[in-house]
């Protein structure tokens, strides 16, 4: 056998070829789904929602904003030329007279300490509404992430009888044709299976419609994952009547008003430190002819708000107003809540029991039926109609029991997303 050995740089060069190879092999590879589950959901809603993003810019921008909020306005430069003579034989000249002077200088401006320190407080209010409009649209998010989940959940566990209803059939029209066929029963039989063949693919059909609205609305919240499989079941969460009542003045959008209320009282004070006057000092320097002496001088000035009943009075007025609408506003919006939340929880009680009585005693009521049906169809003691109707009601029964399970799941995640996840 004959053997040989590359140089070392040709036997770097395929390997270099080779890694290359690999790399590009697997990025050219499909990528496999992952399927979804319901805190994975939740996840992708937070980290692709775009009004997030949104209200994180706001916030940046809010903090930004707070930090010249208590600094004192830019200083101004002064240039200015005093006691030109304009007429006269020295008219227009900068050197012939003595009072002629180039002047340069530098004025700040001081706002009362009172109004800083109110504009610091509008500030630092300001940042505090827009963290909780943060914490607001996140809750949000989370809450129409997991109605969006659930729905598509629910109609998919109806989409999953369909299978097994589908098979049923299949035996029946079977049976039905070789009771014909023995002379044992009447041709019309083998109709009715096919007609409850029909009349499944619309219900699949109708199904397989709510799924795909259900796809796209998940789609919205957590992007091109929303089309990936499901995986997991629904949460469970315990809905407490007294725990959710307690958490009544917790709700957000209740919290929300505080921060209003501190803003907008700091707005008052820094209304009410205008009746207060700002000052101003001003240095500069003034360059005579060489002939004779520059000069330096400094000045004061000061607001004189002599005016206030027409000027400043009426704007704090008008802040204090604002004080009693958000008081009003944030009133009607607990009495909304506090509706809202007893409508809710009678709703989430209703289906609770509904779902109970669907499971325990409706659903096998009607499993009962389908099989007294087949055994009289059996024994000859019934028409297949009656089977084909007694299947049709257990499917109903079926369908209500997941329905009502999701309606009772969607129930829940609106109460604990308002009142049970906003600690």
């Amino acid at each position: 056998m004959i053997s040989f050995s590359l140089p070392t740089w040709q036997q770097q060069v395929l390997t270099a070829i080779a890694i290359a190879i690999a790399i590009a092999i697997a990025f050219a590879a499909p990528a496999v789904a992952a399927p979804v589950s319901f805190a994975e959901a939740l996840r992708l809603a937070e980290r692709n929602a775009p009004t997030l993003a949104a209200q994180d810019a706001r916030f940046d921008a809010a903090r930004q904003a707070a930090i010249p909020a208590g600094e004192l306005p830019d200083p101004k430069l002064v240039v200015g030329l005093d006691n030109l003579p304009i007429t006269g034989p020295d008219r227009f000249s900068l050197t012939r007279e003595s009072m002629t002077m180039q002047r340069v200088g530098v004025m700040q401006e001081v706002p009362n300490g009172d109004k800083r320190r109110a504009r610091v407080a509008v500030a630092q209010s300001t940042i505090e509404r827009v963290e909780i409009e943060r914490r607001i649209e996140r809750l949000k998010v989370r809450r129409e992430t997991a109605l969006a989940w659930i729905a598509r959940y629910t109609v998919e566990r109806k989409l999953a009888l369909f299978d097994a209803l589908y098979h049923e059939n299949r035996l029946l029209a079977e049976a039905a044709r070789s009771r014909v066929a023995a002379g044992r029963g009447l041709a019309l039989d083998t109709v009715l299976p096919r007609q409850e063949a029909a009349a499944l693919e619309d219900r699949h059909d109708q199904q397989e419609r709510e799924r795909s609205d259900a796809q796209a609305a998940l789609t919205r919240w957590i992007g091109a994952a929303g089309a990936e499989p499901l995986t997991g079941a629904a949460p469970e969460w315990p809905i407490t009547p007294a725990t959710l009542l307690h958490r009544l003045h917790q709700h957000p959008e209740l919290t929300v008003f505080a921060s209003m209320m501190r803003q907008a009282e700091a707005e008052v004070r820094e209304t009410e430190a205008t009746k207060k006057p700002d000052w101003a000092v001003e240095l500069a320097y003034q360059r005579r002819a060489p002939d004779f002496s520059d000069m330096a001088s400094v000045q004061f000035s000061f607001d004189l708000p002599v005016f206030a009943g027409r000027r400043q009075d009426p704007q704090i007025a008008a802040r204090r107003a604002e004080l009693v609408r958000i008081a009003a506003e944030r009133e009607a919006a607990l009495r909304e809540h506090t509706q809202v939340l007893a409508t809710d929880l009678a709703t989430y009680r209703q289906l609770d029991r509904a779902t109970h009585r669907q499971r325990e005693r409706l659903l096998p009521l009607a499993q009962e039926k389908v099989e007294l049906a087949l055994a009289a169809y059996r024994g000859g003691q019934t028409e297949l109609a009656t089977v084909i109707a007694a299947r049709s009601e257990w499917l109903d029964a079926r369908l209500k029991a997941i329905d009502l399970e999701g309606q009772r799941a969607l129930a829940a995640a609106r109460l604990h997303y308002a009142y049970g996840e906003n600690e």
